[in-house]
């Protein structure tokens, strides 16, 4: 994630391998802010394309990301393992992001990422985003590849796009994305089916080309990082055992 003359030392066992997950969890409930950095390392990526295919704004999803990591340090004693530790983590900046939705819009409406009333919202919205795309000859006039295939991500739906962020971006199974999303595995696939028909039809291009969409890295990924340590340091911020976490 970061480049090869900006990475870190890497948490380490005594036998010299890397932390796995639960153990991560485990370090920084015991206040090592190390473990933490290393954490924010593994997961930059995920969780920033995630808020960002919710808030389809650079800024908005590193503030949702940045804001996500502080609530997820004081509350990381919440993590039983039950579910992966990216799982939990992914849950958790979905609702940040949604937040800053409601903020954005001041709707009296919570957007939600399931339910019937939903899907037929989103099968609404998407007849009229793509009525008014441009031809793919049109577009690739004025951008290059990786901005034509960002813009056309962000026309999904919101369903959809998340869905398609974390299946064919981020390599996500159909499990681990319904464990996210909190939805049935049925759905996952029937919303990842419509994404990327909606994306060839948009782009004439595989879906699947999106793979280097949504880039965050080198300077961005250690920007995040070196940020929520600083506020971490700055507001004396400790891990607790017990804060709720409520996903919507």
């Amino acid at each position: 994630m970061l480049a090869e003359a900006e990475v870190m030392p890497i948490h380490s066992t005594s036998e010299g391998g890397a932390l796995s997950d639960s153990e991560l969890a485990d370090a920084i409930a015991s206040g090592d802010q190390g473990a933490f950095r290393t954490l924010m390392r593994r997961y930059n990526r995920l969780l920033y394309r995630t808020a960002r295919s919710i808030l389809k704004n650079d800024s908005d999803a590193e503030d949702a990301l940045q804001n996500a990591y502080l609530l997820v340090f004081r509350a990381i004693g919440k993590f039983r393992g039950e579910a992966g530790l990216s799982t939990w983590l992914v849950r958790v900046v979905i609702n940040e992001a949604l937040g800053y939705l409601r903020k954005r819009s001041r709707a009296a409406h919570v957007v939600n990422l399931e339910g019937s009333e939903l899907d037929a919202a989103v099968e609404a919205e998407a007849d009229l985003d793509f009525s008014k795309s441009d031809r793919p000859e049109d577009a690739l006039m004025r951008a290059d590849a990786q901005q034509l295939i960002q813009a056309k991500v962000d026309e999904l739906p919101l369903t959809y796009r998340t869905v398609f962020v974390l299946r064919a971006l981020e390599e996500l199974t159909v499990t681990e994305t319904a464990e996210a999303l909190q939805i049935p595995e049925a759905t996952v696939r029937t919303r990842f089916f419509r994404a990327r028909a909606r994306l060839r039809e948009a782009l004439s291009v595989d879906g699947g080309g999106a793979v280097d969409a949504f880039p965050f890295a080198g300077a961005r990924c250690a920007g995040i990082v070196a940020r929520v340590m600083a506020a971490i340091s700055a507001g004396s911020l400790a891990p607790e055992t017990r804060v709720p976490v409520v996903l919507v």
